[in-house]
């Protein structure tokens, strides 16, 4: 068996990648690495997460094999309990609002609001799909 593998880059679409940026730098505190009016990719901990522009990643003939989705994706971060209600307070002092909150029968909760794009991103304790097993 190769070596255990683990998450390099995720990607979301979106149609206007500048609010796209605004949004993750400004309100979820990502650092933009580099832009293009193809994507942008922003470093996310350990990994990165690349926003590609919906319609341009669909196209054929670039270095990459064409990849992309219809309708929003979905994303999870990783927030200790301890800092979940600080960061419900950053997103209604960021004017984001709160699509749903969840608390886990298993224990934990999580936060689901949308970027500008319309993708669901959540908030989750580290150790929520542990506590399934």
């Amino acid at each position: 068996m190769p070596s255990k593998l683990r998450i390099f880059e995720t990607v979301l679409y979106a149609d206007d990648l500048a609010a796209a940026e605004r949004f993750y730098r400004e309100v979820l505190g990502l650092r933009t690495l580099q832009t293009s009016d193809l994507f942008i990719t922003l470093r996310c901990g350990p990994g990165y997460l690349l926003i590609f522009n919906r319609r341009k990643s669909v196209e054929e003939g670039r270095t990459v094999p064409s990849h992309g989705t219809s309708g929003p994706g979905h994303l999870a971060f990783t927030v200790t309990s301890d800092d979940m209600d600080v960061w419900r307070q950053h997103l209604n002092d960021s004017n984001v609002p709160i699509e749903d909150e969840v608390e886990w029968k298993s224990g934990g909760r999580s936060i689901y609001f949308r970027d500008p794009a319309g993708n669901s991103l959540e908030l989750a304790p580290p150790d929520l799909w542990d506590r399934w097993s």
